[in-house]
């Protein structure tokens, strides 16, 4: 009998093995194929937060600062990672603290500054870097073997007055997120409690009119609900969300989108591009981060030091969130509203340390397209949620 059971165990462990190893050989047969349809196809991701990165770390405008873009070890995002994850449109976000909406001009003359880096960085590094002033400049940078910068403003705060919106439009703003952490002039946010306009303000409705005359795309994300419905009835033009999940899998959470609203941005034409970041993508994920962000603090390592970057991926992968947590994202939007509808919006270098280690930064997308093939998505269908959904947006907000 005793060796019947050792024998039963052994033959156990060989299927467990060999389970484990077809597994593997089908899941690097699927990132190879990842891999051969980016090089045909770009990723363009429309937000990594890489300019207010550099001021977190307190290294924005110090010498040689332009060429962490080349190579950031501290960061998630830089051009080395870049090109090896397929991203040649890597839409900058010009992040505005909501602290800077108290004091008029303060706003603005940081988002100036913001935008000054990436020109200094395509100016230094034209080699490498290219601006992103259309959808044909992020073509021609693929391409070229280069990452384009096309740049989207993350809270409308700068917007002072309506010349304000051709002002930046011309500093190359390609997008602009209505509001983010606070209420401003424009409309409330989904993480306010004041409701302030009680929706879209009269001079955020001007704005939207005048974002869609000059061709620049209106962003939803962080909008409250009512001010998203507003949006709606006023814009003329496919709606862009850059970052933002479903509601579905968070509920109460109300920075994510509920169905009706992303069902209503697919009928303008829209995309929803998803994030990767734990705290959008459930309960569970947002659980998982919290328990390992509470471990972090028992052994008290600082936040960003590379002690604590470890710890936390450490954590991390003991956690059931990954890539395979942002393609039910992606399937949950593709069977609500089509194909047509979802794109990639990472919140690279705006969320800390909440990202899914197979996901943590730029080089890790294929680890996504993998995941998706194996779901039995299309060569289409990839280069759809790559790039083609939302350079049909932008062209036709142009």
């Amino acid at each position: 009998m005793m060796k019947k059971q050792i024998i039963l165990v052994v033959l156990a462990g060989l299927l467990s093995s060999c389970t484990a190893y077809r597994q593997q050989r089908e899941h690097s047969r699927q990132l190879e194929a990842a891999r051969s349809i980016l090089k045909t196809t770009p990723v363009v991701d429309t937000h990594i937060d890489f300019p207010w990165s550099l001021v977190e770390r307190k290294e924005w405008f110090q010498p040689g600062y332009t060429g962490l873009a080349l190579r950031h070890p501290g960061g998630e995002f830089d051009f080395e990672r870049a090109v090896q994850g397929g991203l040649h449109g890597a839409f900058m976000s010009i992040y505005i603290p909501a602290s800077y909406q108290k004091k008029p001009g303060s706003a603005k003359a940081v988002a100036d500054s913001l935008i000054t880096t990436i020109d200094q960085v395509v100016q230094a590094h034209p080699g490498y870097f290219s601006y992103g002033r259309g959808p044909e400049d992020v073509l021609a940078a693929f391409k070229a073997g280069k990452v384009a910068l096309p740049m989207g403003m993350e809270n409308g705060a700068p917007i002072e007055q309506l010349e304000d919106v051709e002002y930046f439009f011309r500093r190359g703003i390609r997008y602009i997120t209505l509001t983010h952490s606070r209420d401003n002039q424009l409309c409330d946010s989904s993480y306010d409690t004041l409701q302030t306009n009680g929706g879209l303000s009269v001079f955020g409705k001007q704005v939207v009119r005048e974002m869609n005359r000059l061709g620049m795309m209106v962003d939803v994300s962080h909008l409250s609900d009512k001010s998203i419905s507003d949006v709606l009835k006023v814009a003329n033009k496919p709606l862009l969300a850059s970052h933002s999940a479903c509601r579905h899998f968070t509920p109460g959470f109300i920075r994510n989108l509920p169905d009706s609203l992303i069902q209503a941005i697919a009928k303008t034409g829209g995309v929803v591009q998803v994030p990767f970041s734990h705290f959008f993508l459930s309960d569970t994920s947002r659980a998982e981060y919290n328990a390992a962000e509470s471990a972090l603090r028992e052994k008290g390592l600082p936040g960003q030091s590379p002690e604590a970057r470890y710890f936390m991926r450490k954590e991390l992968m003991k956690a059931t969130t990954s890539a395979a947590t942002v393609a039910d994202q992606i399937d949950y939007i593709r069977k609500l509203v089509g194909i047509d509808y979802v794109g990639i919006g990472s919140d690279f270098d705006g969320v800390g340390l909440a990202l899914p280690p197979d996901l943590a930064d730029v080089s890790m997308y294929p680890n996504l397209i993998a995941e998706l093939l194996k779901r039995g998505y299309s060569e289409s269908d990839i280069r759809k949620i790559c790039s083609e959904n939302l350079l049909r947006v932008w062209k036709a907000n142009e």
